[in-house]
């Protein structure tokens, strides 16, 4: 297993993430497999993963229980225990000090040594800077009791999102956790984040390296040109080798849920060598291919003249985005909105296509953008399910 350095910790590259554990099916209803996640941990274990990330939500509160009760039989200063505070989701109340007692509690431990801000990004920021729950003075004062070894965040903010928590939390918090792959490398602007950060020194611990499987199954075009250059190494690999090129990254999470995708993740980052420049160029070529983006340059002169005041550049964006893949995390960035800021607030002028460079149709966009929207199950139900959901283990365990 390769490794990197994290101050005075040596952390295996893959990390496992708890977020997407084996299930099986029983009387209707889906549930973690825990002899086959038990199975896998312990291969991930023995060939030297060191680094289990969980959070408050994962698999309806289980992953914590799950991961917890796996880990307890092994030393506990063997492996590293990340877990997240669940300010992203909308809750009646924030009870951060009942929440982290039990998350310790529910991952069998007296500490963790990563703990997150679970999505800090525009529209979580109000909830983690607001003074009635005082959320991150309470976790920094768990990080100098050694409650917390490291504080850090995970974000899917914008880049200027992520500009504004850097100037405010820049010197409290030492690590964060981004999307990042080749093909969000520019389609969400990764590669801007990955600059800011390291202006302020801050180490990468990658999430969706494989964007959820998309970029495991490539089109049998696609497939053959990565082939033709390593024969005997899968298409998932690549993503991985791709991401060994950046030496700010601490580790990079997998969400395993089978023998065959720890075995290769295994190969993978256990030996070989990272990408070469024309094998990152040939991903940046894919990566184009996929997006089918509309091609807005964000030059901001269709907003100038928008009698509604859209940040047009903002949900063209965001659209690209969900045409690619349809994300909860990635439709949130107009759930939150005002409503006169949103899509549908489109009067259909034609202002913005007449001064656009590009010539985009963009209140066709937007019409298709709210249209995709529509179709998706809003992130406030979605906390709302969670939090009954919690409520419920809660008293069940009472």
């Amino acid at each position: 297993m390769k490794y990197r350095s994290f101050k005075d910790k040596k952390i295996s590259l893959l990390g496992f993430g708890a977020m997407r554990f084996p299930t099986v099916e029983k009387d209707g209803t889906r549930s973690v497999d825990i002899p086959e996640t038990e199975r896998l941990i312990d291969l991930a274990v023995a060939s030297g993963v060191n680094y289990f990330d969980t959070a408050y939500p994962y698999h309806r509160g289980e992953s914590e229980r799950i991961l917890g009760k796996i880990l307890s039989k092994y030393p506990r200063d063997s492996y590293y225990l990340a877990d997240k505070f669940p300010g992203h989701q909308i809750m009646s109340e924030y009870d951060v000090r009942g929440i982290f007692e039990e998350q310790l509690e529910k991952c069998s431990t007296q500490y963790f040594d990563f703990y997150l801000l679970h999505n800090l990004c525009e529209t979580t920021l109000p909830t983690y800077t607001d003074p009635q729950w005082n959320i991150v003075d309470i976790l920094l004062e768990e990080r100098r009791k050694g409650r917390i070894r490291h504080l850090g965040f995970s974000s899917h903010a914008t880049v200027e999102g992520l500009a504004e928590i850097l100037e405010k939390f820049g010197d409290k918090l030492e690590f964060c956790q981004i999307q990042l792959n080749y093909l969000d490398f520019t389609l969400q602007r990764a590669n801007e984040k990955l600059e800011l950060l390291k202006k302020y020194n801050m180490p990468v611990i990658v999430m969706e390296p494989v964007r959820g499987g998309k970029l495991a199954s490539l089109n049998p075009a696609a497939e053959e040109k990565l082939k033709a250059h390593r024969p005997n190494e899968s298409v998932a690999s690549w993503c991985f080798r791709w991401l060994e090129g950046f030496p700010e990254i601490i580790t990079v999470l997998s969400g395993m849920s089978s023998r065959e995708q720890v075995e290769d993740n295994l190969k993978t980052l256990s030996g070989g060598d990272p990408l070469t420049s024309a094998e990152c160029d040939l991903l940046a070529e894919l990566a184009e291919g996929m997006k089918k983006s509309v091609p807005c340059t964000a030059c901001r002169y269709c907003t100038d003249g928008c009698p509604k005041g859209l940040d047009i550049p903002e949900l063209i964006s965001v659209y690209n985005d969900l045409s690619f893949s349809r994300s909860a995390n990635t439709a949130m960035r107009v759930e939150f909105l005002p409503e006169d800021k949103k899509p549908t607030a489109c009067i259909g002028c034609g202002a913005c296509t007449e001064i656009c460079p590009q010539k985009i149709d963009i209140p066709k966009t937007l019409s298709s953008l709210s249209e995709m929207l529509s179709g998706m199950r809003s992130w406030r139900d979605i906390c709302r399910e969670r939090e009954e959901d919690a409520k419920k283990q809660r008293n069940e365990r009472q």
